[in-house]
């Protein structure tokens, strides 16, 4: 996808690309026991033009009903968090890790030279909605790790939080829980917001990989209000003044370092939007 998009789409930051990617475009399918988008080409969904984007690899909408679930499976040389909605996700894999994951919580698992994991609804009353995130390491062979990550919804409410963010940046411990950002062994910042109406955050774009002149990030809004393949709707804000996204549409963004991406929430209803940042 090019970077040269129309500037009528960011008309407070010209400078800024912006490429929608609206619900309706994303792929997925309805297994029954499974509801799933795909931001990027994954399982049965293929498109070209949406492999990865930077070291961003897979953004996963996941609803999975109670009492169902992904039986045990293995990864190697890629860093996957998963970042829970609402409902309970049990994760369980080869390093002894066994935990219930609830909404504001941040699993991210660093699969280095191989794991092996489940994860299940194991509440038979709810469905559990998470978003399944994969990143490229910036590194391979590393030894697989374990993390975990809580942040309320009033810590996230009109501020945008940094839940998770590369090993060695400031503020992230490389402790299996704690506080701070989630440590990720990849060049890539996830920030999380609830937006009431009216309110608005900013980020600033960081400076670019060596060689480059610009910085990418991608902007998702959570389909919080329920499970739609139609056109968005639900929640919706405002990117840089012009574009307007709703429940399950995105964007990729372009900037140089020091440009910004504002999101302002021009719905009734309060939003939960994610931002990531990545070389």
């Amino acid at each position: 996808m090019s970077s040269t998009a129309s500037t009528a789409l960011s008309p407070l930051y010209p400078n800024v690309k912006l490429v929608p990617r609206p619900n309706t475009e994303r792929g997925g399918a309805d297994h029954g026991w499974l509801k799933t988008f795909h931001t990027f080409s994954f399982a049965g969904y293929w498109d070209p033009r949406y492999t990865s984007f930077g070291n961003l690899r897979v953004i996963n909408e996941d609803r999975v009903e109670p009492g169902e679930g992904f039986g045990t499976h293995g990864h190697r040389e890629m860093e996957i968090f998963s970042y829970v909605v609402s409902g309970e996700l049990e994760h369980k894999d080869s390093m002894g890790n066994l935990e219930i994951l609830k909404r504001g919580d941040i699993q991210l698992t660093s699969a280095g030279t191989g794991i092996r994991h489940s994860e299940y609804n194991r509440n038979n009353k709810s469905m559990v909605h998470f978003l399944q995130i994969w990143a490229e390491p910036h590194t391979r062979g590393l030894k697989p790790t374990y993390f975990t990550r809580h942040f309320t919804d009033e810590e996230k409410t009109d501020k945008l939080v940094t839940v998770v963010a590369p090993v060695g940046s400031e503020g992230v411990k490389e402790e299996r829980e704690g506080s701070g950002p989630a440590p990720v062994q990849s060049n890539v910042i996830l920030k999380s917001t609830i937006l009431s109406p009216g309110k608005s955050v900013e980020h600033i774009f960081g400076a670019p990989a060596s060689g480059e002149t610009q910085r990418k990030c991608y902007v998702h809004v959570i389909q919080t209000s329920g499970y739609n393949t139609g056109s968005a709707k639900g929640n919706r804000v405002r990117v840089n003044g012009g574009l307007e996204l709703s429940e399950g549409d995105g964007s990729f963004a372009w900037g140089a370092a020091g440009d910004k991406l504002q999101i302002e929430n021009v719905g009734t209803t309060p939003a939960e939007v994610l931002v990531f940042d990545m070389e």
